[in-house]
């Protein structure tokens, strides 16, 4: 009979230390997925001066365009959490998208080898920041699931294990562009 408490004691003990190595982990894992993104928006902004460098002695009449390339870079270089580099890089997407509009109304431009393999890399980069926002958000989802759930919820109160933000986009990068056929 003496030895059922203590039974129970070492029972709830190791639920205690699995359930709070558990939250570790998933947190940790938010940590590195937000890395993995960042990793990828570096070399994106890498690549952008690089793109601006090439296109800029064909573009004097579009100065305006590349002015607000690189001020929405400068903003989304000094965006800090999910949150504000959510909008910051929904700005810089807009403004890319109308750099290559711009580009296409320049067919020396357009066929410029430098010019189209940089579009290339900043396409494949960002396919590659897509994959790695959404790990991300689903290691978030996992990890607030975890801090939300009976009974890791205590534990995660007890220890300050908050929430963490998704990282989302802004609304308006999320309309559906109008295509024209005309």
């Amino acid at each position: 009979m003496g030895y059922i408490p203590l039974v129970l004691v070492v029972v709830i003990v190791a639920w205690f230390v699995a359930a709070y190595n558990k939250l570790v982990r998933f947190r940790n894992q938010i940590k590195n997925a937000w890395h993995q993104i960042d990793v990828q928006l570096k070399r994106r902004y890498d690549l952008i001066p690089n793109l601006v460098e090439v296109v800029k002695d064909y573009m004097a009449y579009e100065q305006e365009t590349l002015t607000k390339v690189i001020e929405a870079r400068g903003a989304a270089l000094a965006a800090k959490g999910p949150a504000a580099q959510g909008k910051a890089e929904g700005l810089l997407t807009e403004t890319l998208k109308s750099l290559f509009a711009v580009v296409e109304k320049y067919p020396e431009l357009k066929a410029n080898q430098n010019v189209a393999s940089l579009q290339e890399e900043l396409t494949g980069t960002e396919n590659k920041i897509s994959f790695a926002r959404q790990f991300y958000n689903d290691s978030v989802m996992t990890y607030n699931n975890a801090i939300q759930s009976i009974p890791t919820n205590f534990i995660a109160s007890f220890f300050n294990f908050a929430q963490e933000a998704y990282f989302e986009t802004e609304p308006e990068s999320r309309a559906v562009p109008k295509a024209s056929l005309r």
